[in-house]
């Protein structure tokens, strides 16, 4: 049974940063794309970014580019989100999202993801 692990979520303040880290914890699985989306409260979830773990392609949201970087780990199944010009509007729970499938410009679509973890809380205040 596959598990993402996410950590690393917490209380910045504006113009700060966090770094989110997530891991598959089955080594037999391989995560091809890995994930994360958010949401605020009152707002439907939305993908921030993602990326294929074996090129290295990623993708992002529109509201977070050039602010936020994802990267593959050097352990397999890893992932990371760094988050920088952090703002009040960035304040959410993100969850972190797994897939045997590659990512590709369809890579929004929640139900390409076979696993989720249960979420981390960033605040920015």
């Amino acid at each position: 049974h596959v598990q993402l692990v996410e950590s690393g979520g917490g209380l910045v303040q504006p113009g700060g940063s966090l770094r989110l880290s997530c891991v598959a914890s089955e080594s037999t699985y391989t995560a091809n794309c890995m994930a994360w989306f958010r949401q605020a409260p009152r707002k439907e979830r939305e993908g921030v970014a993602a990326i294929n773990t074996d090129t290295e392609s990623s993708y992002y949201g529109d509201s977070v580019k050039g602010r936020f970087t994802i990267s593959r780990g050097t352990r397999p199944n890893t992932a990371h989100l760094q988050m920088n010009s952090l703002n009040p509007e960035d304040t959410a729970i993100y969850y972190c999202a797994a897939s045997k499938l590659w990512c590709g410009l369809s890579w929004t679509r929640e139900t390409s993801y076979t696993y989720w973890d249960q979420g981390t809380q960033v605040t920015v205040s």
